[in-house]
């Protein structure tokens, strides 16, 4: 795989808590200024210990990290870890619990400037939508408010790296899609670089300029998003877009999305419907074909037992 250079160069990078088992294997990886980079993976790949890498938490066993032409250095070398101009939310938000959210956000910011601190904390509590929840302690949050704090806290001081371990893994639906647009937008409107660890596609497709794929501590795939929906590797790949039909047509084995399959009025190929899951704007049908489970997308309830028609789309 090629180098791409970039404002951060991370090279055979390769990592182990213990010798025997290593978590990271020759990653490498490149990103712009203001590039979004998406990873994606299974629990357990290494997405968490590869941000903790990049933002310097960890003295790597191989390979290097720079920033522009300053090299990224671990613990081994840093009284404090980590670098001033990068921001990293892990999963556990270490937030001040007994302090309101203005101040766990303003926390960060110049005191000589209380007019000016307190106008950027107005600004980041529009951001991350809580507003409303400027002078409530942060004790007395959800989860997913506490993780919108901590990621408004990240961005107080305008980092360069902004480094989201599953940022949006405890916020509700009705709040997550919402502060995913309002986020990514403001970062690229001030220019900020970020990579998210994340399971969840909707992370990558709409906002990631890049997306690299994590297994088993080694990068399996990389891209645009939409290069690999479109021509995922392999089912592990596809896995995380939607659900995957690995099905054999004429001797060829082809990967498709349920979308990708069309219920006609005629055609050679036949599968026996099992069971409908409604969507809202469409129902997936679970069907058997030539042996095998799989899902189409259709805009009805098909009933059980019923034998249909395939024709597959390509597109």
């Amino acid at each position: 795989m090629p180098y791409f250079y970039g404002m951060l160069q991370v090279k055979e990078l390769s990592y182990a808590y213990q010798k025997e088992k290593p978590v990271l294997q020759n990653i490498h990886f490149s990103l712009e200024k203001g590039e979004h980079l998406c990873v994606m993976g299974e629990s357990g790949c290494g997405k968490s210990t590869l941000l903790k890498a990049v933002y310097g938490l960890l003295d790597l066993d191989e390979g290097t990290v720079f920033w522009g032409d300053q090299q990224v250095l671990g613990p081994a070398y840093h009284l404090i870890p980590g670098m001033d101009f990068f921001k990293y939310v892990a999963q556990d938000f270490e937030l001040m619990p007994f302090t309101s959210v203005a101040d766990n956000i303003a926390k960060f910011l110049p005191r000589d400037h209380p007019v000016k601190a307190k106008k950027r904390t107005k600004e980041l509590l529009e951001v991350i939508e809580m507003s409303a929840f400027a002078d409530v302690k942060v004790k007395n949050l959800s989860g997913g408010q506490q993780q919108r704090v901590a990621i408004a806290r990240a961005l107080a001081k305008e980092p360069e790296l902004l480094l989201l371990d599953e940022p949006f893994g405890q916020i509700d639906n009705l709040k997550k899609n919402t502060l995913r647009r309002m986020l990514f937008s403001y970062l690229k409107e001030k220019n900020i670089s970020c990579i998210v660890a994340t399971h969840d596609s909707s992370d990558a497709l709409s906002f990631a300029d890049k997306m690299l794929v994590l297994h088993d501590g080694k990068v399996m795939a990389s891209g645009t998003p939409q290069n690999l929906y479109k021509d995922p590797k392999n089912n592990y790949v596809a896995s995380f877009f939607d659900d995957v039909n690995e099905i054999t047509v004429n001797d060829k084995k082809l990967l498709l999305f349920p979308h990708q399959i069309k219920i006609v009025a005629n055609s050679t190929l036949r599968a026996t419907v099992q069971k409908n899951y409604f969507k809202g704007f469409y129902w997936l049908i679970e069907m058997t074909f030539n042996e095998r489970v799989i899902f189409v997308h259709h805009d009805q309830k098909i009933e059980a037992g019923k034998i249909v028609s395939l024709a597959i789309t390509l597109n």
